[in-house]
């Protein structure tokens, strides 16, 4: 399930502050060894004039040997049982998104349910001590996830993708793409000559953004820069309080977790910058849209913003001869928008959606004074104009299962999790079933068919008091099966022919005669089981002075006390079974007063008036005066047992 809930001993401080408590002393010694590292270094490099630090921003070198020490003792391993070695997160969009800050909450929900944690992740100290102090962990995040449902063989029922359109690798994404987006972001970050490259920082950037804010605090005229790479901006819409950078520690924080997670796999970062890029485009938060929510990654921003098919634009961004300059201009003009929209999402791509045409045109008119595109293909994309999907006329809407039995699953998951379906497809959840899928189909195939009336009548579903051929279609049928096993019973179908979201199985409360005849019988037996922990073991002396004390309108005790009497050894088990063989009259010759009054009621079949069937005859049958009478019965008890 992925972490545990705090112990009782701390379940009122957060995870990470117990994780303080289980630092070691050594893990300690590290960290204040390169923090002190770090200082004298600077203060050298400060004593020669600068000259070192300018290097170091170029290569890196220092930083390299420095960060990959401290980030390679960055790990964590998984074991059997609860982990008392883990720390949940407790903000950032893409960890509400994929639940993980809802563990703590998730797992005791579920444990009060009778699930339990089979295995869970232990941090390392070195971990724990770095988690405490509010830095991002480093792991190699997902990108494209969601619910997966898997039925009772292991075999894929249900999955749901976001975002649902992404690049499977950096080499899908188009070089013309790429080019951009460094451009406009961070133009040295897959530069091949410097391998050790920090991709969190880019120094120049830094200082000029750092310079602009002191000055704007002097002089509000002033305008800002942004310093931020694409390492960082990463780290701040998964991780940072509502996906943003509110002051200077949380900048600090999103610098140093990215660095420190730039050199987990080692010195050299050049694959890890290129799947920064990766991430970005996948992932890059681009508002929400009515009808189908939030929208991550380039692929889901041009379908839901422009309408635009995903693979057709990136077969029109690559070029080839087959690809006009004007199809490649409106795919560029796309992506380009969208890549500035990031900066403030829900403005520019709902109220400001003029200002931001005026922004591309001078994006188009730079890039192309740059060398990164054709004036060609800049004054071709100039020519095109950006045009928004209509959400009203022409919704973006997510996929919706059609297979009950998915529904039914996912619905269970929102009332044990308390989450609304929204979320839950969101979650980075996979969930084992108990439905065996083909059977489902295959049943679900089955009653859809009994719509048709050739087919209903082959069955023998037309006659006396039941269908007639135009009545077919109005009719919902339902069905569930259970497989009784030793440690329950497991469900394994869960279908209807609502052909709607709703489930009859689980949505509804049906009064029918059969089910309330179950209810009645299920009832009955409880009572008896009642009776006998009451009585049996007495004496036959004991039951005859009882039998005078049982009032004489309670029919149940007064049987039950008799029974036992003559069978003083009688288990359990006997005296249900004798109990299905009580007799009841099936004559329909007496009013029954009830809480709506006075009442007659009638068999289904008139041949049986005349009966005086057992319990379990009834029950098989679905004969309704014995039940009406047996529910009398239990009124009774009830009444003059209280």
């Amino acid at each position: 399930m992925g972490a545990p809930e705090p112990s009782s001993a701390v379940a009122d401080k957060p995870a990470c502050s117990n994780a303080r408590l289980k630092a070691t002393a050594a893990s300690k010694r590290r960290l204040w060894r390169v923090r002190a590292g770090f200082a004298v270094v600077l203060l050298a490099a400060a004593a020669a004039g600068g000259k070192w630090l300018m290097e170091e921003a170029k290569s890196s070198e220092w930083q390299s040997r420095m960060l990959v020490d401290w980030s390679t003792r960055l790990g964590f391993h998984v074991e059997s049982g609860p982990s008392d070695a883990i720390a949940f997160p407790t903000q950032g969009p893409f960890d509400q998104r994929l639940g993980y800050v809802g563990l703590p909450e998730f797992i005791r929900r579920l444990t009060s349910q009778g699930y339990v944690i089979e295995r869970q992740a232990r941090f390392s100290p070195p971990l724990l001590e770095y988690t405490s102090y509010g830095l991002y962990p480093p792991y190699r995040e997902k990108t494209h996830t969601g619910i997966d449902i898997s039925d009772c063989r292991g075999e894929p029922m249900f999955n749901f993708r976001h975002p649902q359109r992404h690049y499977d690798n950096f080499g899908q994404i188009p070089a013309l793409v790429v080019s951009s987006l460094l451009f406009i972001e961070n133009r040295h970050l897959l530069d091949q000559d410097q391998p050790y490259l920090n991709p969190a920082v880019d120094w120049p950037r830094f200082l000029k953004a750092a310079w602009s804010q002191l000055a704007s605090r002097l002089n509000a005229d002033t305008d800002t820069a942004g310093g931020s790479t694409l390492a960082t901006q990463i780290e701040k819409f998964r991780h940072s309080p509502e996906g943003r950078t509110p002051n200077a520690p949380e900048k600090l924080r999103q610098m140093l977790s990215a660095s420190i997670r730039a050199y987990h796999e080692g010195r050299e970062t050049l694959p890890l910058r290129q799947e920064i890029l990766h991430d970005y485009v996948n992932s890059v938060p681009l508002s929400a849209a009515p009808g189908y929510g939030e929208v991550h990654g380039l692929g889901d921003g041009l379908w839901v913003w422009f309408s635009a098919d995903f693979a057709q634009t990136n077969r029109a961004l690559a070029g080839g001869p087959e690809i006009s300059l004007v199809e490649q201009g409106l795919a560029l003009r796309q992506v380009l928008a969208l890549m500035i929209a990031q900066r403030r999402p829900s403005w520019y791509l709902t109220d400001g959606r003029a200002e931001l045409a005026e922004l591309t045109d001078s994006h188009l008119r730079v890039l192309a004074a740059a060398g990164v595109i054709s004036t060609g293909l800049r004054d071709a994309a100039l020519q095109q104009q950006l045009v928004f999907r209509n959400p009203a006329t022409d919704p973006a809407l997510p996929p919706v299962p059609p297979d009950k039995g998915i529904n039914a699953v996912r619905t269970r998951l929102v009332r044990q999790l308390g989450l609304p379906l929204y979320d839950l497809d969101r979650l980075d959840l996979s969930v084992d079933a108990t439905l065996h899928q083909p059977l489902q189909q295959e049943v679900s195939a089955y009653l859809d068919k009994l719509v048709d009336p050739a087919f209903a009548e082959q069955v023998g579903l037309f006659g006396e008091r039941l269908l007639s051929p135009e009545l077919t279609a109005d009719v919902r049928y339902s069905f569930t099966l259970f497989e009784r096993g030793a440690n329950g019973n497991r469900v394994r179908v869960q279908t209807d022919t609502t052909g709607q979201p709703f489930d009859i199985n689980e949505g509804s409360k049906l009064e029918l005669g059969s089910t309330a005849k179950l209810r009645v019988m299920a009832t009955y037996l409880e009572m008896v089981s009642e009776l006998h922990a009451r009585y049996s073991g007495k004496t036959p002396a004991e039951l005859r002075k009882l039998a005078g004390e049982v009032h004489e309108r309670d029919n149940l005790s007064k049987w039950a006390v008799e029974y036992l009497r003559v069978n003083p050894q009688a288990s359990l088990p006997q005296m249900l079974d004798a109990a299905l063989e009580r007799e009841y009259s099936a004559s329909p010759g007496e009013t029954f007063f009830t809480g709506g009054g006075a009442h007659v009621f009638n068999n289904f079949r008139k041949e049986d008036n005349g009966r005086r069937p057992t319990m379990r005859e009834a029950l098989r049958e679905s004969i309704n005066l014995p039940f009406v009478r047996l529910l009398r019965d239990l009124v009774r008890y009830s009444t003059y047992q209280m």
